[in-house]
């Protein structure tokens, strides 16, 4: 669409200064421009730099005349749709206006011209290139459009290939315990393959648990249940919830919060769920025995969370989309097998259910991460 700052260009070529003003005056308005020529090498400079939507031309020029610039205007890939409407003072006969038109030429006004007549004829074609620039504006929005329904098809095909794959390791293992403890004869070790079994059985439950909460928020069928909670309660579940992970990855856990509590207005499950969330994403990418760090502090009316880790990073393309849904960076050992994307686009939206903000911080590639998330205080 034609931008109401970006005027409307008309194209005047006359070889009399005096014919271009008197044609200015009488079409120049507001929205519209006219560019002037001299001769047709004028002309067609200015057609390399500007879209025009309708050229008036003189027939008679000196050197180049007005068929000659039609000619050249349609061998010109800038030019070739500018429609042509020929001034002339001599006697369009029926030679004259074929070769007019064979040039391309859409009509003849006579010279006096008419003022109503020439007004009104520009009208039509400055009306059609809006329309043709409103029409090409619509084909930029629907190829947009179907990339970004491209895009989110991949990512469709991606989604169900990573649940297919997270699905599938622990309905294996419960197939493989099965048939152990069928022949299991020995107590412990059947106490062993029952606590195997166990972390499968938490895993896939996640997993559910996660992507129905998914489905809940975009349907609006999650009600927080608010009360007023400490940060560090919330953060005390959260580490209890994430440690099988952490623990997992052999990685060292630093929580710092303040010794007086600091109160919030929350749902505590969501709210553990954020910061466990985080944890896990924390433990996810970041290699084996590394540094995980959960911190809390007041800053003024709001409480400041941070989960800082030494692991991966999150490349600067990445930052921007970091908390779509079933988006996850790349890892150097392939940790983007594991899970399916869902976790960070649940803590952004779990974080604005409580009127909250959650950032990311990442220098890069292996330069770790700092997440942090911002929580009105109450009391």
């Amino acid at each position: 669409m034609t931008s109401p700052d970006k005027p409307i260009h008309l194209l005047l070529v006359d070889d009399l200064e005096e014919n271009l003003l008197a044609l200015e005056a009488l079409l120049k308005r507001d929205g519209v421009a006219c560019l002037k020529a001299r001769s047709g090498d004028e002309a067609l400079e200015l057609l390399l730099v500007h879209d025009v939507a309708l050229a008036l031309v003189d027939v008679q020029m000196p050197g180049m005349d007005g068929f000659q610039l039609a000619e050249f205007m349609r061998g010109n890939a800038n030019a070739r749709h500018v429609p042509i409407i020929f001034v002339t003072a001599g006697s369009a006969d029926q030679q004259r206006r074929f070769r007019g038109y064979e040039a391309g030429a859409v009509d003849f006004i006579q010279k006096p011209v008419e003022t109503d007549i020439l007004k009104s004829k520009a009208n039509v074609f400055i009306e059609l290139y809006r329309q043709r620039q409103e029409i090409l504006s619509h084909r930029d929005e629907l190829k947009a459009y179907a990339a970004a329904l491209s895009a989110a098809d991949r990512r469709k095909n991606d989604f169900i290939a990573m649940l297919g794959h997270e699905l599938r390791n622990p309905v294996m293992a419960f197939r493989a315990g099965l048939q152990l403890l069928e022949r299991q004869k020995d107590p412990e070790k059947s106490a062993l393959i029952h606590a195997r079994m166990e972390v499968q059985a938490h895993h896939l439950s996640r997993l559910i648990e996660d992507l129905l909460d998914v489905a809940r928020i975009d349907q609006g069928k999650i009600s927080l249940q608010r009360e007023r909670v400490t940060v560090q309660s919330i953060i005390d579940s959260a580490v209890d919830t994430s440690r099988p992970k952490i623990d997992a990855g052999r990685h060292d856990l630093t929580v710092e919060v303040p010794g007086a509590p600091i109160w919030l207005d929350g749902d505590f499950t969501r709210l553990s769920q954020v910061v466990s969330n985080l944890l896990t994403n924390a433990a996810k990418y970041t290699p084996s025995e590394g540094r995980i760090q959960v911190s809390a502090n007041r800053v003024e009316d709001r409480v400041r969370i941070d989960v800082a880790d030494n692991g991966v990073g999150v490349p600067q393309e990445m930052q921007v989309r970091v908390f779509d849904l079933f988006t996850q960076s790349k890892g150097p050992d392939d940790r983007s097998r594991e899970g399916l994307g869902i976790g960070l686009a649940l803590v952004r939206q779990l974080v604005e259910m409580h009127e909250g903000a959650v950032e990311l911080e990442s220098a890069g590639a292996g330069a770790g991460s700092r997440f942090t998330v911002w929580f009105p205080v109450v009391g």
